[in-house]
């Protein structure tokens, strides 16, 4: 029988493009949980791909392409966008960094 190595366990950090060393962590997951949003709208409404589209603007491969995670051709405007044509606010609020940083975070936030 062949001797398996141990198992190491690592803590994320809560944003996976970030453990994952992908340039722009931070707007990458914030247009994740956008187009999250988008997709739990969608699903709520059991609204078809083609009806989508045409409330968004855009076309069924796009609609396709968001629902899927494919995010490359879509900007956090144009997510937003999507969201307000959805029906929804959107607020964004600019704060002071914590922690002493200088770099602020970009977050995302989904109100109950």
């Amino acid at each position: 029988m062949k001797e398996t190595e141990p198992t190491t366990i690592v803590t994320g950090s809560g944003n996976v493009f970030a453990d994952l060393e992908l340039p722009d962590p931070e707007s990458r997951i914030a247009k994740a949980e956008l187009a999250r949003q988008i997709g739990v709208i969608i699903s709520e409404r059991k609204l078809r791909q083609a009806t989508a589209a045409k409330t968004l603007g855009i076309d069924q491969p796009k609609v396709s392409a968001l629902m899927n995670g494919h995010l490359a051709g879509f900007s956090l405007e144009r997510l937003t966008q999507f969201l307000t044509l959805l029906g929804k606010d959107v607020e964004i609020t600019v704060t002071d960094a914590r922690h002493k940083r200088r770099i602020g975070q970009l977050r995302v936030r989904t109100a109950p």
